[in-house]
């Protein structure tokens, strides 16, 4: 059975208790498959990019028919700001009947109209939503072209500057270093694996550091960064000081350079 993620952002943990630790988090409007029960209200999922975890019933719609008919709409993803609120009416004094996280889903229905574009909910509610705040929902690569690829994987990743760290985190409410690049590359329309390593099946294969472009991957014990060029990087980190989205260079002469990661550089990885 299948299910709609109908909370903004729907935790996965590691255990049936809220008290237990973040593995991923599922953002509003993605569909998860329901593995088992493990305790009463509580589901084991797999999220269509393979990654499993424990959620509260509360936080999804339960149904394949109700699935069917929501993967049958057209869909928009929340791009250009954090968060974006579905207001009750084409206007800011609007009530906020949901708000959804950058990732998260939501169905147009026809044309935009004075910047307000029309949506329907998981649930089937409708309401108005910021036509700018939305963008183009890819489930293939935004553009057969490398350079023009790589530049908005780039770009993407970039978004989420100024986010916190959050252990399993994937939104700009706190993210971590898997979860920063595997968005980057999901609202690119490629899935790669959620974790800092390179798995089989998934599309990142290894290269060698000599070779890196922007976009591609450089993974760590326990950690995952993506080159964004001139010899920089983009990571999540909790460490003192950085606690979430930095920037840091492979440059043993500038002032953000990392000695102690350019050690433990384990494995470079390309989509390309």
């Amino acid at each position: 059975m299948k299910a709609i993620v109908n909370t903004c952002i729907c935790s996965l943990l590691a255990a049936p208790t809220r008290e237990s630790t973040l593995e991923d988090e599922a953002l509003y409007g993605m569909v998860v498959e329901i593995l088992e029960e493990p305790a009463p209200g509580w589901y084991r999922v797999r999220t269509h990019y393979r990654y499993e975890g424990i959620v509260s019933a509360e936080d999804l719609l339960i149904g394949d028919e109700a699935v069917k008919s929501w993967e049958a709409l057209p869909k928009k993803v929340i791009f250009h700001k954090n968060f974006c609120d579905v207001l009750s009416d084409p206007k800011v004094q609007g009530w906020i009947m949901q708000s959804v996280p950058r990732g998260g889903l939501v169905a147009p229905i026809g044309e935009p109209e004075d910047g307000w574009q029309k949506v329907r909910l998981a649930d089937g509610r409708t309401g108005y939503a910021p036509e700018g705040i939305l963008g183009e929902y890819h489930t293939a690569p935004v553009s057969d072209d490398e350079t023009a690829l790589r530049q908005a994987l780039v770009e993407t990743a970039m978004l989420y500057r100024g986010t916190h760290y959050r252990w399993g985190g994937k939104s700009p409410l706190g993210i971590d270093c898997s979860g920063l690049v595997s968005m980057a590359y999901l609202l690119c329309g490629i899935v790669i694996y959620r974790d800092a390593h390179i798995k089989e099946d998934f599309p990142i294969h290894e290269i060698p550091l000599e070779n890196i472009k922007p976009g591609d991957l450089l993974f760590f014990p326990g950690h995952v960064a993506m080159y964004i060029g001139d010899g920089r990087y983009c990571h999540s980190t909790a460490r003192s000081g950085d606690n979430g989205f930095t920037v840091n260079s492979l440059d043993p002469n500038a002032p953000d350079y990392r000695a102690d990661l350019l050690k433990m550089i384990t494995q470079v990885g390309s989509y390309f």
